[in-house]
């Protein structure tokens, strides 16, 4: 048995349980990553706006310079929930067809804090990868996050913030895939513009499909008519609606809110009752309710028309 100088065969440890290839890497800044993973199994059928999970053994170093908790135990294998990515057109802005490129695709930040003054543990691991290098890639996908209820001329519109921004790709390169006619709106909220991971393939999307828009929104860009701005200005100031010139109407739109969860401000529901209680600060849930529409409540059986994934 080949042991490093703490005692641990790290080769024999990969061995075990990495059972996946990083076969793309696109970094757009240090912290940032479009991650492609090819496993060694057949990809699992599942729909647009899954999960799945992405691991690295705690044998692993972290990313130089970041303070990381010490593991209790080196030989355990990390894994956490992501949501999978999708990229949506070529280079000559055609959508890509099913099943290209091989593989799933994942978007990954680098949590430098997790409130303890340290970074995660797992996501100081993976940002070290390599294209080439072996992880562990769940071989069930999950969840009940998809767009089964928009019909072909609704308006759909995706709020995310940061790497929330994954699994709506997903569904927006579905939506797309199938002909969906009606408006398409995606909005991203992170803290600088060079934290917008798929600009440039937005870009290339709305140039090419003019019923999608795309609006990014910043709080701590430096610079001249910056501003700090999140997802409730738009909605409240009615900037989002000006954008795909029409209002929102329940009776023909659904949502999709995925990130940060004070953004979507899932309500408490008593189920005797059937009053709800909405989180403070005030999130999109709460504003929208208030303009007609209704959010999902899984364990009331409530299928409504504002839809986010229940991982955190």
């Amino acid at each position: 048995m080949a042991t490093d100088a703490d005692g641990l065969d790290r080769a024999a440890l990969r061995q075990k349980h990495y059972n996946a290839t990083v076969s793309r890497l696109v970094r757009p800044h240090a912290d940032l990553m479009i991650m492609r993973v090819t496993p060694d199994f057949p990809v699992p059928a599942h729909t647009p706006g899954q999960y799945t999970t992405l691991g690295l053994g705690y044998w692993e170093n972290p990313a130089t310079g970041l303070k990381v908790a010490p593991a209790s135990d080196p030989t355990k294998l990390l894994r956490r929930s992501y949501s999978i990515s999708h990229p949506l057109v070529d280079e000559q802005g055609e959508i890509f067809p099913p099943g290209a490129p091989p593989g799933l695709e994942f978007y990954v930040v680098l949590v430098r804090d997790t409130g303890a003054g340290e970074a995660g543990a797992l996501t100081s691991r993976l940002i070290t990868l390599q294209e080439g290098d072996r992880v562990h890639l769940g071989e069930r996908i999950a969840g009940h996050y998809s767009t089964a209820q928009v019909q072909p001329t609704d308006t759909v519109v995706f709020l995310s913030t940061g790497t929330g921004e994954a699994p709506h790709n997903y569904m927006i390169w579905d939506l797309l895939r199938r002909g969906h006619t009606g408006p398409i709106v995606a909005v991203c909220c992170v803290r600088f513009r060079r934290d917008l991971g798929y600009l440039e393939a937005y870009e290339r999307t709305v140039k090419r499909y003019s019923q999608v828009h795309y609006i990014t929104l910043t709080t701590r860009e430096p610079g001249p008519g910056q501003g700090k701005r999140y997802i409730q200005d738009i909605l409240l100031d009615g900037s989002l609606e000006q954008t795909i010139g029409q209002r929102l109407e329940p009776a023909t739109t659904h949502v999709f809110l995925c990130g940060n969860p004070n953004m979507i401000g899932v309500p408490r529901v008593d189920r005797t009752t059937r009053q709800k209680t909405y989180p403070s600060p005030v999130g999109v849930c709460e504003l929208l309710e208030q303009r007609g529409f209704v959010a999902d409540q899984a364990a009331l059986k409530i299928k409504g028309n504002i839809h986010f994934e229940e991982y955190w």
